[in-house]
């Protein structure tokens, strides 16, 4: 039976430290399924297709990694996608907290999904999505943090 992973967030945009861990998450599961939520009330800058291409062009290297968007439940969506594991990021301490609610509240609605916990390399641990489109939205460099394709996303927008 494959193990089949589901990393799911709103990638807005997606970043070195998201790619970071699905790189290393490819060499442990037989296939990671990147999804990119529709969360239209964060008010994101990138719409849900632009996000999916992003990624897409961000992950393009990796035979096992497929990209799709969804919304609703993620419960439900790792269901429909054969998924026995969600896949979180833990960047620091403070994330800890929240992220063991949700992962607590998954178990409790479907006992079948665990949650795996990985940690960024260290040079991306202070990376966010949130971050590097401030510091772009500015004009800084933010050229370490993301895929060049991104980049060109950023600047873009911020034209």
């Amino acid at each position: 039976m494959k193990k089949i992973a589901v990393y799911p967030g709103t990638f807005d945009p997606i970043t070195n430290g998201h790619s970071d861990l699905v790189e290393r998450a490819a060499r442990m599961f037989d296939r990671i399924t990147v999804a990119i939520a529709d969360h239209t009330e964060k008010n994101p800058l990138f719409s849900l297709a632009e996000r999916i291409e992003l990624a897409n062009r961000a992950f393009q290297n990796l035979n096992n990694v497929e990209v799709v968007g969804f919304s609703g439940l993620l419960i439900d969506f790792a269901r429909a996608a054969g998924a026995s594991v969600i896949l979180r990021g833990l960047r620091a301490v403070s994330d800890f907290e929240y992220e063991f609610q949700l992962a607590s509240m998954n178990r409790r609605l479907e006992p079948q999904l665990e949650t795996v916990f990985l940690a960024p390399a260290e040079n991306y641990t202070f990376v966010s999505a949130s971050l590097v489109k401030e510091i772009a939205r500015y004009g800084g460099d933010v050229s370490a943090f993301i895929h060049v394709e991104v980049l060109r996303a950023l600047q873009r927008k911020f034209k």
